[in-house]
């Protein structure tokens, strides 16, 4: 009898652990202390205009905003959807002309590259023994802008990329502590284009707060981009630590 009722008393604590959320939205706000590497080159003929730069990154760390934002609903066949933005900049010395007049060299140039990832996705493990693992694509939207020495290409339709990616996010919850551990990785590779986003870090959540519970999170994000598309060619890498602040519903 005894027996009985541990086997019992297991089978609730595992059902009880292993219990899927059924609704969940979660964000956070930070910055991300990312390092360029890499070159860039742009050409550009319109308007009269026509200018051409090489350049070579500034390995200066640049502090940049990123916002993500998840929303986890009931409905089995539906995806799951988690939205993210991040800007990232590269400061470089540039080897520039122009129709206008040769620009001195070293010219000082700036790429900028807005990004926006709307990830659809399912729950593969959902907080199966602590453990969550996520299937699905990422849509990531990269705007791209280009300035050098008082020339700014304004972007246009042909200056937004769209890249499909595979995405998978893994994550191991510390029980009753709060703590958590997760990392994910965005990836493709197909022609002249190459673009990863992986991503490692510990939160911590302030589970004794009922409702919303803040949360704090540390982490380390890395990604490389080589594309060639509408006049600029990007072989270039950010890398760094992110803090960041959020909400738990």
């Amino acid at each position: 009898m005894k027996k009985l009722l541990s086997t019992i008393a297991c089978a609730a604590v595992l059902a009880t652990t292993a219990s899927a959320d059924f609704a969940r939205i979660e964000g956070a706000i930070g910055s991300w202390m990312q390092t360029p590497s890499g070159a860039t080159s742009y050409t550009y003929n319109g308007l009269g205009t026509s200018v051409s730069a090489s350049d070579k990154l500034i390995e200066d760390q640049q502090n940049n905003l990123y916002v993500w934002a998840l929303l986890k609903h009931p409905i089995p066949v539906l995806p799951n959807l988690r939205l993210e933005y991040v800007n990232v900049t590269g400061d470089a010395k540039s080897i520039a002309s122009s129709n206008l007049g040769d620009l001195p060299l070293g010219s000082s140039s700036t790429l900028d590259m807005t990004q926006v990832d709307i990830v659809p996705y399912y729950n593969i493990l959902d907080n199966l023994a602590w453990i969550t693992l996520d299937l699905g694509l990422d849509i990531k939207v990269i705007n791209l802008s280009y300035k050098t020495e008082g020339f700014e290409v304004v972007p246009s339709s042909a200056s937004t990329v769209v890249v499909p990616l595979g995405y998978i996010r893994g994550r191991v919850q510390i029980p009753l502590s709060g703590i958590g551990f997760e990392a994910d990785v965005k990836y493709i590779t197909y022609d002249t284009t190459t673009v990863s986003d992986i991503r490692a870090k510990v939160d911590y959540t302030l589970t004794f707060i009922p409702v919303v519970q803040p949360t704090i999170e540390v982490g380390y994000r890395a990604q490389t981009i080589e594309l060639a598309e509408s006049g600029f060619l990007i072989d270039t890498d950010y890398s760094g630590v992110y803090v960041g602040l959020g909400l738990r519903f």
